[in-house]
């Protein structure tokens, strides 16, 4: 397994203004960064890509649908300019070094229409996702698509919802990311979920039960590293919380207390209880 951080613990748009922070991640015992970007315009990629190779940091990039992207959208050039979008992502990702995208890139995060999802919203998925697959293999990059939460998304909530999508689109480069935290709340049994979806995992998100530090809530720690030891798990585990002291971030995902002493403390403590952990198997 290799340990990452997310940028979110910093700042909601990550560039070269944050570089400042990668030799502390280095220090502190983390193998990479994931990279949080909603979109590319005026990123610098290859620059930044470059100061995580200077400080010995690999890293991922994760990204989301805003609004005016879907792939389930009616509209097919919605759905055309949204494919686009997440061919750019890939680009960028292979430019900054990364061989793994992450992220809710079917439905955008926070859109709702007071119903469940509909067939053909999902054949529009299926459709949009495999359109993706050659971009994918031509940079060797693995797409892990994120099931939210009931809060954020009504398209895909559970792991199962995902491992469904998948053996639909039926391709080696698109998997799941398996999210602890929106697994707390839509899952029966975490660990359970992540093994009946092993096939599939392509990447896993860690926080504590309220976004907090790990190992300081109620998430059963000890069965989630066992099955990710029985499925022989050897990607990234990525601790994605949010910097609750900036406005913006705050606002965005509801967080209105502070979850630690610091936003550093989440990853940092964070990463020596999940050390401890693997160590146990």
């Amino acid at each position: 397994m290799k340990f990452g951080v997310h940028t979110f613990l910093w700042t909601k748009t990550f560039d070269l203004s944050n570089a400042a922070i990668l030799p502390q991640i280095k220090e502190q015992g983390f193998d990479g960064v994931e990279i949080a970007r909603y979109q590319f315009d005026d990123f610098p990629a290859a620059k930044i890509g470059e100061q995580l190779r200077n400080n010995g940091l690999e890293c991922t990039l994760c990204c989301g649908l805003t609004a005016g992207l879907s792939l389930i959208d009616d509209d097919f050039g919605v759905r055309q300019r949204t494919i686009s979008f997440i061919k750019q992502a890939v680009e960028i990702a292979v430019t900054l070094g990364a061989t793994t995208l992450v992220g809710p890139l079917v439905a955008p995060i926070g859109y709702f229409c007071d119903r469940r999802r509909t067939q053909k919203e999902w054949q529009f998925a299926i459709e949009g996702l495999q359109q993706l697959g050659e971009t994918l293999v031509q940079h060797g990059v693995q797409l892990a698509i994120e099931p939210l939460n009931r809060y954020q998304t009504y398209f895909l909530n559970t792991l199962n919802d995902g491992v469904e999508l998948c053996q639909a689109v039926n391709h080696p480069n698109i998997g799941l990311l398996a999210d602890v935290f929106h697994a707390n709340i839509e899952e029966k049994n975490i660990a359970e979920a992540i093994f009946n979806a092993k096939e599939y995992v392509k990447h896993v998100h860690v926080c504590e039960n309220d976004r907090g530090i790990p190992g300081t809530g109620h998430i059963d720690w000890q069965g989630i590293f066992a099955v990710l030891h029985k499925i022989e798990y050897d990607r990234w585990i990525v601790i994605e919380s949010f910097n609750f002291k900036d406005p913006q971030l705050a606002a965005a995902t509801r967080t209105w207390r502070d979850l630690a002493s610091t936003p550093e403390a989440i990853a940092f403590e964070g990463l020596a209880f999940l050390k401890q952990q693997q160590k146990i198997y």
